[in-house]
């Protein structure tokens, strides 16, 4: 999504759901693509942009990938992959008339049952055994 250049630059501090979903829907309607964004093409272009981001990754190690960040231009592409990434989930959350921060909270809260701190801190999953 391109910002207009009369707008601010923006921070996650200022900025909400509520702005981005409508930033996101007003960008859909303008260009009228809601008749593509069914929930099909939405999740398939999202695992899509997915594998675009997966692919900064590829063929590195994880040291290597968390060197990131001290790579101002790769920084730069990987936070557009993550930008796509999110963007689609946006849309497809506004197509399904989902509320973002309810579904990614009752997800939380079914993790924090299924993953409890006292026996999972330092480990990765069940199989992971210490």
């Amino acid at each position: 999504i391109i910002m207009p250049q009369e707008q601010p630059a923006t921070s996650v501090s200022a900025t909400t759901l509520s702005d981005l979903k409508t930033l996101i829907q007003d960008f859909v309607d303008q260009r009228d693509w809601n008749q593509f964004h069914s929930p099909k093409n939405l999740s398939m272009s999202m695992a899509i942009e997915a594998a675009e981001l997966m692919e900064h990754f590829q063929w590195i190690s994880m040291d290597e990938s968390r060197e990131t960040p001290d790579n101002a231009e790769k920084l730069h592409n990987v936070g557009e992959e993550i930008a796509d990434v999110i963007c689609y989930a946006i849309a497809l959350c506004n197509q399904l008339e989902l509320d973002i921060a309810t579904v990614v909270t009752n997800k939380m809260e079914k993790n924090v049952a299924k993953y409890p701190a006292e026996e999972f801190t330092g480990r990765y999953g069940h199989k992971h055994r210490t």
